[in-house]
């Protein structure tokens, strides 16, 4: 795909993620864990930005993160755009330091690390800064979610080389 269509990808999911959070808040998943009701959009998003940073570099992963709060913003619940925006940026620096180093040797395993290790950091931060709560069944909820979107991934990443 083109670096155009990763960018809109990624800028969509990120406002599509806090539109669906807006209007429906936290969502039970079973086994008593919750999801705020855009994780999916997020989980996803967290993958997208894998590809936007490979292939347009991570200048143009921080713009795009600006870009999809200040859509948010506009379309969501500006607290929860605002809380989404500062996660982002957080849990991309913490990506930096995952899937930079990683991507060249072993993309699939790059998305899956590096998806593993910021999205519980960008789940605590949001969670806390758009006033949900910190519990262990929405951190855990949303872990599982996120991490499953990103083996889903790398399966397709594998399976296309």
């Amino acid at each position: 795909m083109s670096k155009a269509l990763w960018l809109g990808i990624y800028i969509g999911s990120i406002v599509l993620a806090n539109l669906c959070t807006t209007q429906f808040g936290l969502v039970p998943i079973g086994f008593g864990l919750l999801v705020t009701a855009g994780t999916f959009a997020a989980g996803f998003a967290l993958i997208a930005r894998d590809a936007v940073q490979v292939k347009s570099g991570k200048a143009i992963v921080l713009l795009a993160i600006v870009i999809g709060a200040g859509i948010s913003a506009l379309t969501s619940n500006p607290a929860i755009a605002i809380a989404s925006g500062i996660a982002f940026l957080i849990s991309e620096l913490v990506d930096f330091a995952v899937f930079t180093p990683l991507k060249g040797r072993n993309l699939a395993g790059a998305v899956v690390a590096s998806s593993v290790i910021s999205a519980p950091v960008d789940t605590v931060l949001f969670l806390h800064l758009a006033g949900f709560g910190v519990t262990w069944q929405a951190v855990l909820g949303q872990f599982i979610v996120k991490t499953a979107l990103a083996l889903i991934a790398a399966i397709v990443i594998t399976a296309r080389r």
